[in-house]
Order: structure tokens, then C-alpha cells, then sequence
């Protein structure tokens, strides 16, 4: 029997939130799908948490992913978009982990670099690298689902390293993990 596994990647948004998913077959990467939620005709933040969980419930029940790769907030100056975006990326992670998928954050770089050897690469560029790396035929008009994809891709490339960023099992190890982050009143 193949050795494979499927990896779902996050681009985590309130506005867009990007998905793709690779099958992993003997050590070689195979296009699943790539997609957007798109949320901006939804003016009501809880709804768009709402449906961020829903649809990544949805791509779990459909793909039965083995992991999950997510792209992390970056720190940017604007801390509103920093909450949302982390709220959006927050809500993606509790549908993983209330399915006991094992989840693994990217910093952007680090999923630029691992597509393009250039951790300052643009949207564009990444989008190109994978579309030659999983010959796509063509690339989306919005660029979230590749970089959705990308990160599934990045985790694909960083498979067996020892340092491959935070990573969480289930509810009681991201609990461990983070616990020490919560300051006790």
C-alpha cells in the first residue's frame, strides 16, 4: 500500500480566506484543489468567524486532511487588522483541532522561501513557482488561494525537519503549549 497523507493549507482573513490542498503519494506532492472563501459581503465580524469555521469544518469532513498548515499572522503596525486576522486564523485552528488534526504554523517568510528560495517574494511569484511545481493550468484572479496552497506546499518541503515552527496535536497540547502566553488575574 502507498505511504500517503493529505495536508490542507490556510491563508487565514476576514476578507478572503484562501485554501488549497496537496495529496502526498510516496515522498511526491499532487494538486488536490484550490479555493477562497470570500467573506466581504458580510458586514458582521462573527459571521465571517462563523463561516471561516464552517467552511474549514466542511473541507475536513470532504478531504479528510492528516495536517494542517496555516500561515501565521505577521506583525504589521495596524492592531486592529493584527486581532482580526488573528481571530480568523484562531477560528480555522479550533475546527483542526475539534477533529484532532494535527496544525503547523508559517510565518509568510517562511512559506516564501520554501516555495521560491526568496522569503521576500511577491503573491505573484509564489503563485508562478507553484503553478510550474504542481503544473496548474492556470492560477486564480485573486492570489489567496495560492498562498493558501503554499503553505500545505512549505509543509510538504519542511516534512521531517526538527524545527518546522509551532505545531499543535489537539485542544490539551495547544493548551500546554500556550499556556504560559496567559497572563493569570
Amino acid at each position: 500500500m502507498a505511504n500517503e497523507k493529505i495536508i490542507l493549507g490556510i491563508d487565514p482573513g476576514t476578507t478572503i480566506m484562501g485554501f488549497g490542498l496537496i495529496k502526498v503519494v510516496n515522498k511526491k506532492m499532487e494538486f488536490l484543489q484550490m479555493n477562497e472563501l470570500l467573506l466581504q459581503k458580510y458586514d458582521d465580524p462573527y459571521i465571517k468567524l462563523k463561516l471561516i469555521f464552517e467552511r474549514t469544518i466542511e473541507l475536513i469532513d470532504t478531504y479528510h486532511p492528516d495536517e494542517i498548515a496555516i500561515e501565521a499572522p505577521f506583525f504589521g503596525k495596524n492592531v486592529q487588522s493584527m486581532l482580526k486576522l488573528g481571530r480568523a486564523q484562531g477560528v480555522a485552528m479550533a475546527a483542526g483541532l475539534s477533529r484532532q488534526i494535527p496544525i503547523t504554523e508559517y510565518l509568510p517568510k517562511k512559506i516564501k522561501m520554501a516555495i521560491t528560495g526568496n522569503g521576500n517574494a511577491s503573491k505573484e511569484q509564489v503563485a508562478r513557482m507553484l503553478q510550474s511545481t504542481l503544473g496548474l493550468k492556470s492560477l486564480p484572479k485573486n492570489l489567496d488561494s495560492t498562498d493558501g496552497l503554499a503553505a500545505a506546499v512549505c509543509h510538504f518541503y519542511n516534512e521531517g525537519r526538527i524545527e518546522i515552527g509551532k505545531s499543535y496535536t489537539g485542544w490539551d497540547a495547544f493548551v500546554k503549549q500556550n499556556a504560559n502566553k496567559v497572563k493569570k488575574q
